[in-house]
């Protein structure tokens, strides 16, 4: 088996679903007679999970798993229709598969993560994906990689790799004892990937050849 190991992020890293989620926000209040927060409000929160952002955007705790709930129905009926790749970032899965082992670590539901990356024709290509019901500590917590790296029965972290789009990757991967490779194309902001990581990449193709780049030296 390659040594090499790549975990990726999903949205801000391989996948844009931006419309997507911003939608399924809107209707979750309006499912409920609430005015949604602005779309920069919720924009600034994506890559946390559903329930931290519904409480951090002001709704009750007693309410948020019903928030959560309507977010999710709305969710399933429009991922398939509403996700991209972001640039390059097909490319990279296909880049780095030829020279590591692949798994997708992030805080989207799991199940409606694998549904979607096989609709996008992608999932054969990862060994493993780790979502928001597999893990009790979400990111920025180490569980999510740490699980990962389990099920891929990986006992050496020396050339693991943690490739994401906001701090809360990197610091995930940081604390899990794993390399980390910010880029610039999702939610993130640049001072703040600064701040978690020591190696930022303008995209995940970008990021995956100077992993490439790495590990032959």
């Amino acid at each position: 088996m390659r040594e090499t190991v790549i975990l990726f992020d999903l949205d801000g890293t391989l996948l844009d679903s931006t419309e997507a989620i911003l939608l399924c926000f809107e209707d979750s209040y309006e499912d409920f007679g609430l005015q949604a927060p602005e779309r920069k409000r919720i924009k600034a929160l994506i890559g946390h999970t559903l329930d931290f952002m519904y409480e951090h955007l002001g709704v009750e705790k007693d309410m948020v798993c019903d928030f959560v709930d309507r977010y999710k129905f709305h969710y399933r009926k429009r991922s398939k229709l509403m996700t991209k790749f972001l640039p390059r970032a097909k490319e990279a899965i296909i880049e780095a598969s030829k020279f590591a082992r692949l798994g997708v670590v992030t805080t989207k539901t799991g199940s409606y993560s694998i549904e979607l990356l096989k609709h996008m024709k992608v999932m054969d290509y990862f060994e493993i994906l780790v979502g928001r019901e597999d893990v009790v500590n979400p990111k920025p917590h180490p569980e999510p990689i740490l699980k990962a790296l389990h099920l891929m029965s990986v006992t050496n972290c020396s050339n693991v790799w943690m490739i994401g789009d906001t701090s809360l990757d990197m610091v995930s991967g940081r604390e899990a004892g794993v390399e980390t490779v910010g880029v610039c194309c999702g939610y993130g902001t640049i001072n703040q990937l600064k701040k978690s990581t020591k190696v930022i990449q303008n995209d995940t193709y970008s990021a995956v050849s100077y992993i490439k780049n790495i590990t032959k030296a």
